[in-house]
């Protein structure tokens, strides 16, 4: 059996943990973003106080909850694909350890 080569598992792994990071990161972006327009909201029934602003106001109430939504649905479907190809990344480590076992 061919020895597996030890650094190629240690780039696949340091290549998940950097996914797994820019995944945190794209959530942190869509809350962000969720924040800015819930403040949008805030300001204009702050700054104007009209009645008439109320369907603006409630539509960026609106489209921050939709965005937190889509930023949570977002985040644990990628988090799901990023479990099962962690997973492939284990077996080299055991063919590794039965080749050194059978020597």
């Amino acid at each position: 059996m061919s020895e597996i080569n030890k650094d190629l598992i240690l780039r696949e792994k340091l290549a998940l943990q950097r996914t797994k990071l820019a995944n945190q990161t794209t959530f942190l972006a869509f809350l962000r973003t969720s924040m800015y327009f819930m403040i949008a909201g805030l300001s204009i029934h702050n700054v104007f106080q009209l009645h008439d602003k109320d369907v603006l106001e409630i539509f960026m109430y609106a489209i921050s909850f939709f965005m937190l939504v889509i930023g949570i649905i977002n985040y644990f479907v990628h988090k799901n694909r990023i479990i099962k190809c962690e997973l492939n990344i284990g077996n080299f480590q055991s063919e590794y350890y039965k080749g050194k076992s059978k020597n």
